[in-house]
């Protein structure tokens, strides 16, 4: 099985794209390629310390859809466990930040998302061939669209 490796110059590439969102507050970066870029910021699920990724993101009705393919790799990505443990969230999309409450995606909402997901990125078809592990697909609901 293929190994994950990031050469060191896409490496590079990803910390200039952060550095670029964090001092222009979302106004540099927040999309790239033709992709919407989505900041997450869940609490550390062992330290309970804010933790914060750029990741690619896909509109879904009111709310946002984040891949947990971790580049194929057979364990699941820092930030997923981080909101299993803990479902709040914060995003920020360009300079709007807003509240969050994530969820797994199952059934047939998940077989439809990927449907999608990989009709516009076929990369993660790539990524999911390289692992038996199946892809979280994460739904950010806002909360101020919740009904209690």
């Amino acid at each position: 099985m293929p190994s994950i490796n990031r050469s060191k110059g896409i490496t590079l590439f990803w910390r200039l794209h952060r550095w670029l969102f964090q001092i222009s507050d979302g106004r540099i970066g927040s999309s790239l390629f033709g992709v919407k870029i989505l900041k997450v910021t869940t609490k550390g699920r062992r330290t309970e310390e804010p933790r914060a990724i750029l990741i690619y993101y896909y509109p879904y009705q009111d709310s946002f859809v984040i891949v947990g393919s971790n580049l194929g790799a057979d364990w699941h990505p820092a930030w997923y466990l981080n909101l299993q443990s803990d479902p709040a969230a914060e995003i920020q999309r360009g300079r709007e930040r807003r509240q969050v409450v994530a969820r797994t995606a199952t059934g047939r909402e998940r077989e439809s998302l990927w449907a999608e997901i990989v009709k516009k990125d076929e990369s993660y078809k790539e990524y999911q061939a390289l692992t038996s592990r199946e892809f979280p697909l994460v739904i950010l609901d806002p909360v101020d669209k919740q009904v209690d």
